[in-house]
C-alpha cells in the first residue's frame, strides 16, 4: 500500500519545509553571536574571547544532549520531539532577551545546545520519512539549506536588528519565530513514531566503532574545527582589520551567506555523487579562503572574494559530513544523525573556544591563519582514503 507521504506529496513537502524552519531557527539562534559578538560584550563589559563562550556552550551541550535526549525519547512519537524543541529554544531566546546578566545569557545557550542536540538528531535524517524515496535526496538538500539560509538571512537580519534596536530585540524576535514554527510542525508533520531499532547508547556506541564512522568523526573534527575556529571571529576581523562598520559587516555576511546557499546545492550535488571528491573540495576552498583573508581583508574589496569562497566551501560541509555518517550507519540512520550531530556541535565548541583563546593572545589574523592551516590538515586523511 502507498505511504500516505506517497499520496499527498504537497503536504509531505510542507512538512519537509517545517523541519528546513525548524533548522533554521535553530542555526541563526546559535551563530547569531557572532554578528553581535561585540554589542553583547560591550553591554556585560566582557572580552570578545569571553563573548565568544556564548558560541561554545551551545556546541557543548548539543555534543552531550545529541545521544542522551535521543536516547531517552527512542520510543516517543519524533513529531512531538520536533514541537518540544522547538519551544524550548524559544524560551532559551526569550531569557536572553531579558537576561539582566552575562550568566544568564550563557544560561540561555545551555538550553540552546539541549535544542540543538535533540533537534538535530532527530529532523536531519526525516526526509526519507517525509518524501517518497525518490525526492528523498531532494528533500535532505532543502533541509540541510537552512544551514546556509541562517547565514545568508538569519545573521544578517539579525545583525541588522540588533544594531538598529538593540541585541535584545534580536532574541525576542527569534523567540516569536521558534513559537510560529512549532505551530507550523504540528500542522504539517504526520505523526512519526520511531521506525526500527531503537537508537539506544548501546546502539550509538556499535555505531561509532565502525571504520567508516571513525573515519567521518575525523573529517567532520578537522573540518568544522578549521571553520568555527575563524569563523566565530569573522566580526572582530572585520571591525579590526578590514574597518568595516556595522552596516557593511551586515552586508559582508549577507553575501557570505549567499554564497553558502550556492556551495550547499552545487557541491552538495557532487558530495552525493562523489562523497570524497566533494569533501576535499570543501575542505581545499576554505583552506584558501580564510588563508587569503589575512592577506587580502585589510579592505572591503580584498575581503570579499575570500568570504564568498568560504561561504561557497562551508555550504557544502553540513551535507559532506551526514553523507558519510549516513554511508557508515545506513542500517540505523537515525544514530547516524546523532553521531553526526554530537561531533559536529562538539566540534564547534571546541574551535569556538580555541578561537577565543587565540584571539585574546594574538590577533584575528592569526584566527584566520590557524583555521587555514586546520582545513589544509582535512585533505591528508581524504587523499589517503581507498574506500
Amino acid at each position: 500500500m502507498p505511504s500516505p507521504t506517497a499520496q499527498r506529496p504537497p503536504t509531505a513537502w510542507l512538512g519537509v519545509t517545517a523541519v528546513m524552519l525548524g533548522i533554521f531557527t535553530i542555526v541563526t539562534t546559535e551563530i547569531l553571536p557572532i554578528g553581535l559578538l561585540t554589542s553583547i560584550g560591550a553591554d556585560f563589559t566582557v572580552s570578545d574571547g569571553l563573548a565568544g563562550l556564548m558560541m561554545t556552550m551551545p556546541g557543548l551541550l548539543a555534543a552531550l544532549a545529541a545521544p542522551l535526549v535521543t536516547a531517552a525519547t527512542a520510543r516517543v512519537d519524533r513529531r512531538r520531539m520536533l514541537a518540544a524543541f522547538m519551544l524550548l529554544l524559544a524560551a532559551a531566546n526569550a531569557l536572553a532577551a531579558v537576561a539582566p546578566g552575562y550568566g544568564l545569557v550563557l544560561l540561555s545557550r545551555v538550553l540552546v545546545g539541549v535544542t540543538i542536540g535533540g533537534f538535530w538528531s532527530i529532523g536531519a535524517g526525516l526526509a526519507e520519512r517525509l518524501v517518497p524515496p525518490a525526492r528523498a535526496a531532494r528533500a535532505t538538500s532543502v533541509i540541510f539549506s537552512a544551514v546556509p539560509l541562517g547565514s545568508v538571512l538569519g545573521v544578517p537580519a539579525g545583525t541588522f536588528i540588533g544594531e538598529l534596536a538593540g541585541w535584545r530585540t534580536a532574541f525576542a524576535l527569534l523567540a516569536a519565530l521558534s513559537v510560529a514554527v512549532t505551530a507550523l510542525l504540528i500542522l504539517s508533520v504526520p505523526p512519526l513514531p520511531p521506525t526500527g531499532a531503537a537508537t539506544r547508547l548501546r546502539l550509538l556506541a556499535a555505531v561509532a566503532r565502525r571504520p567508516r564512522a571513525r573515519f567521518a568523526l575525523l573529517l567532520t573534527f578537522l573540518i568544522v574545527l578549521a571553520h568555527f575556529g575563524a569563523y566565530t571571529y569573522v566580526t572582530p576581523f572585520l571591525e579590526q582589520v578590514t574597518h568595516a562598520g556595522p552596516g557593511l559587516i551586515t552586508v559582508l555576511l549577507l553575501l557570505y551567506g549567499a554564497a553558502g546557499i550556492a556551495g550547499t546545492f552545487l557541491l552538495g550535488g557532487l558530495v552525493a555523487r562523489r562523497p570524497r571528491l566533494g569533501f576535499a573540495l570543501a575542505a581545499a576552498l576554505l583552506a584558501g579562503a580564510t588563508a587569503l583573508l589575512p592577506l587580502l581583508g585589510g579592505s572591503t574589496a580584498g575581503a570579499l572574494a575570500p568570504l564568498l569562497l568560504w561561504g561557497a566551501a562551508y555550504g557544502a560541509v553540513p551535507v559532506a559530513s551526514r553523507t558519510w555518517f549516513a554511508g557508515a550507519a545506513p542500517d540505523a540512520p537515525e544514530a547516524a544523525s546523532v553521531l553526526f550531530t554530537a561531533s559536529f556541535q562538539a566540534t564547534i565548541s571546541l574551535g569556538a573556544l580555541a578561537g577565543g583563546a587565540v584571539l585574546d593572545r594574538a590577533s584575528p589574523s592569526t584566527v584566520m591563519a590557524l583555521g587555514a592551516l586546520a582545513a589544509a590538515l582535512t585533505l591528508v586523511p581524504l587523499l589517503r582514503h581507498r574506500a
